[in-house]
């Protein structure tokens, strides 16, 4: 059983056409194969408005901020639609008050409108609504009434920024939804306090995107590509999660290895003294579509992650990003579940000592024996499984809540 022919808002936490391959936007694009999916775009706040005006991004947006006619832009997926908001109050940055919230109620007042009007406009009578860990906004679903509400939990809260309103906006969502789906056992456990009908389908990866880093005729990325190999690479963003101790001690014991992070860097948590190493090379944030030119020079891909209480909630995308571009893996052992689905194609380690022999090992490991059971462990978690699995519980959840309202119909009738 899966969702067919339904109606899907889904709220996510990044813009449709966002740098970095995003939960959210590839659930919308999978539910949209047989569904009509309104992928409601992260709204952006007066500010940030006038602040855009005229870059790109702005300009595909234009004529849909204030205009429910033309609020919709089509995709290349026919049954997706972008439904473009008008812009909001900025109210991140004030403390956790009741001003706070009562702003926050006029903001989830023109969400609200702008969704409203495309039902009116569309004809909609009947739809599901999935809030895809955009915990700004804990309160659309409630008014909006749908047959189904779902939040998906991609992460846990751990910056200020979203810590700030985040932690009890996420605890309304999850108080009111009737699904709620986890992409790690750790936040499902959690989350399983608020709401009893949490369930757990991990994160994956896009198989045929990271495998194009095999083909033989793709060029390196150019901005490794004068790097000296061999090159043990990071693709993600350089902030808290990265354990630095243990970094600078393999980076310092591998001279003649360059490392290599693609990725924004947080420079509030990377002391100079770590970028200034000589073997150490920082390209920069990377577009998605670059990721397989910039795999394809990596000769070990490695997620060096802290071990804490914060990580042990992560089911990294990259793993199976990594392994789907037949690349070895070193990396932390900060979640024990990775390796119910990983077996023994990646190196966890407990210690530096552990991980810079594992590195060491790894370099060793690039047979095309090796290659083919990481491509074979990737294929056993892309997101067409992933969203499949996905698709079959929120129909099942549709399913039993729309009986049981057909039936409670009945009986008062």
């Amino acid at each position: 059983m899966t969702l067919k022919n339904e109606v899907i808002f889904i709220l996510g936490i990044t813009k449709f056409d966002a740098d970095i391959e995003s939960t959210s936007f590839t659930t919308a694009k999978y539910l949209a194969k047989e569904n009509d999916v309104y992928y409601i775009d992260y709204p952006v706040t007066f500010k940030d408005y006038l602040k855009n005006k005229g870059t790109e991004r702005h300009k595909k947006r234009r004529k849909s901020f204030f205009s429910v006619k033309n609020c919709l832009i089509s995709t290349d997926i026919e049954r997706l639609k972008i439904l473009v908001l008008p812009p909001v109050l900025s109210i991140n940055f004030l403390s956790e008050s009741m001003v706070y919230r009562t702003l926050l109620t006029f903001n989830e007042q023109i969400i609200v409108n702008r969704i409203k009007g495309v039902i009116e406009r569309k004809n909609i009578s009947k739809y599901i609504y999935i809030n895809s860990f955009n915990f700004h906004y804990p309160n659309i679903g409630s008014i909006l009434k749908p047959d189904l509400t779902v939040y998906q939990c991609v992460d846990p809260l751990v910056i200020e920024h979203d810590r700030r309103h985040g932690i009890k906006s996420e605890k309304i969502i999850l108080n009111k939804s009737d699904l709620v789906i986890c992409t790690s056992k750790q936040l499902c456990l959690e989350k399983s306090n608020e709401n009893k009908n949490t369930y757990f389908i991990p994160n994956a990866a896009d198989l045929d995107h990271c495998s194009k880093a095999l083909d033989e005729d793709l060029n390196l990325h150019f901005k490794i590509s004068e790097i000296r190999k061999p090159i043990v690479g990071y693709f993600g963003n350089i902030e808290r999660r990265i354990d630095l101790d243990l970094l600078s001690e393999t980076i310092k014991s591998n001279p003649k290895i360059n490392f290599v992070f693609a990725g924004p860097v947080d420079n509030s948590y990377i002391p100079d003294s770590f970028i200034k190493m000589d073997n150490v090379h920082f390209i920069g944030r990377v577009f998605y579509e670059e990721l397989p030119s910039v795999l394809k020079g990596f000769d070990v891909a490695i997620i060096p992650f802290k071990k804490d209480e914060v990580s042990n909630t992560i089911f990294p995308l990259k793993l199976f990003e990594y392994l789907g571009a037949g690349k070895p893996v070193v990396s932390t052992d900060f979640n024990q579940d990775l390796k119910e689905y990983t077996g023994d194609s990646v190196i966890y380690c407990t210690s530096s000592s552990e991980f810079i022999t594992g590195i060491i090992t790894a370099l060793t490991l690039n047979s095309e024996k090796n290659i083919k059971k990481r491509l074979r462990i990737a294929a056993d978690n892309t997101w067409e499984k992933r969203l499949a699995e996905l698709s079959e519980l929120i129909a099942k959840h549709h399913l039993t809540k729309c009986s049981f309202s057909n039936k409670a119909l009945y009986v008062g009738y």
